[in-house]
């Protein structure tokens, strides 16, 4: 069944699942294992990995703090890391799995890269560029658009975040 959610720009409708619920839950509960790491090592918890016929191609988690690196998101990490692994910086057909909503430095390298589907976890009001402030994933405007899957265990990232940062405080 559909579901929509109102942006800045557009109303945006993800179909819900365009997979497999039941592999999206496993990759998701991969993905907050990697989110759960880069918490630990003291960066906002979010994990990504990238999958390709039913094997996970490539895989990362938050550094920006540990790497001095603004790009260190964990979908950019995990789109290197597939990268490195297949040879080739066009994924294609492939599925990426991240705990939170893209941000859009990553949904634009997620556009470059090929990806053909994303699934996040949770959304992201403030920066979220899959469907929460606009969609660079489906934008008309660009050469290749992703499909969308969203809230596949969006309590369970938003938990970890909230945590988080509440520790923080």
């Amino acid at each position: 069944m559909p579901f929509s959610i109102y942006s800045a720009c557009t109303t945006v409708t993800w179909l819900k699942p365009v997979g497999d619920a039941e592999t999206d839950i496993r990759f998701m509960e991969h993905a907050l294992k990697l989110a759960r790491r880069a918490g630990e090592e003291g960066e906002v918890p979010v994990g990504a990995l990238i999958v390709r016929d039913g094997n996970i191609i490539g895989e990362g988690w938050n550094r920006p703090i540990a790497e001095h690196d603004p790009t260190g998101h964990a979908e950019i990490r995990a789109l290197r890391d597939a990268s490195r692994r297949v040879g080739n910086y066009r994924l294609s057909g492939t599925t990426l799995y991240v705990t939170l909503e893209p941000c859009p430095m990553c949904a634009g390298a997620m556009v470059h890269a090929r990806i053909a589907r994303v699934v996040f976890g949770a959304a992201d009001p403030r920066t979220g560029a899959a469907g929460s402030v606009f969609n660079l994933l489906q934008s008309e405007q660009l050469n290749h658009r992703a499909a969308i899957t969203a809230g596949i265990l969006a309590e369970e990232s938003g938990d970890l975040l909230r945590r988080f940062f509440r520790s923080r405080r």
